[in-house]
């Protein structure tokens, strides 16, 4: 993690908390949801957040790209000439939003050679922030304090976090093939962010995700000791493809525990 890159963790924890600001604005009053292209929700508060982290982000790091759920999305064809560039999901979790139920994030993620190296997630209605950077460990900042977190080893009887909007067949398959466990659902990136800090060992993903959705947790549990994988076991990765789709995934606290063999048959064509 090169000192630069270090020096802009602050900044960036202070824009998610601008962007967290505009989207409680929004929460605490009767907004209107309208549908986007592709059928999933979206209201001013995704918008606000976006204009706060794009002009925050322009103004740190001119000729870094950005690429954001709410904003223009550049063909592969333009995007795989980009070596580092800024990946954001200005609000996370619009559907737990509109449910009220305080479970949604401001993500921001830089990526580097296909990896989030830098990652910022702040739950503003639960007034928790985590960030992490690769080589330097992860944090929650919480009613003004500031502690690393890290993975757990996983305990005979281990703790999955699931989906409160996006669970699926294949997802229940799995849990049935787990001994005595206990479940979180949860909505947004915190499920990431439970693995992260010790509350849960394995959070499964065996449906669509988009590459804003992940990048920012994952680089939070990473430096706190798990991993993000695909189910054959190779890092997720990002800008690799046309599609920002993810394929389905897998997130661990313990990487000593045989995780993989629980997903054999529950795998889905990638997209």
């Amino acid at each position: 993690m090169s000192t630069e890159y270090r020096n802009w963790l602050p900044t960036l924890c202070t824009l998610a908390d601008t962007a967290g600001a505009r989207i409680m604005d929004v929460y605490r009053s009767d907004f209107d949801v309208e549908q986007k292209e592709d059928d999933s929700p979206v209201t001013a508060a995704d918008q606000a957040a976006h204009r706060v982290l794009v002009d925050g982000l322009r103004a740190l790091t001119p000729d870094i790209p950005i690429l954001s759920e709410e904003g223009e999305q550049p063909t592969f064809a333009v995007r795989q000439a980009w070596q580092r560039y800024w990946l954001i999901d200005p609000l996370d979790g619009t559907r737990e939003f509109i449910k009220r139920n305080d479970e949604f994030t401001v993500n921001i993620a830089l990526v580097e050679n296909h990896r989030p190296v830098i990652g910022v997630v702040y739950a503003p209605a639960l007034g928790t922030l985590y960030y992490g950077a690769t080589g330097e460990g992860a944090f929650r900042q919480r009613d003004g304090q500031t502690e690393s977190i890290a993975t757990r080893p996983a305990p005979e009887a281990i703790t999955a976090a699931v989906s409160r909007s996006h669970r699926g067949d294949r997802v229940e398959a799995l849990l049935e093939r787990l001994p005595d466990h206990t479940t979180l659902g949860i909505g947004s990136s915190l499920k990431f962010c439970l693995v992260a800090e010790g509350q849960a060992d394995l959070y499964p993903r065996l449906g669509p995700t988009s590459e804003w959705d992940t990048a920012a947790a994952q680089c939070v549990v990473e430096a706190a000791g798990g991993r993000v994988m695909k189910l054959d076991g190779s890092a997720l990765e990002y800008n690799t493809k046309d599609s920002l789709l993810n394929p389905d995934f897998v997130v661990v606290g313990d990487l000593d525990r045989d995780w993989l063999s629980l997903f054999a048959g529950l795998e889905r064509d990638a997209d």
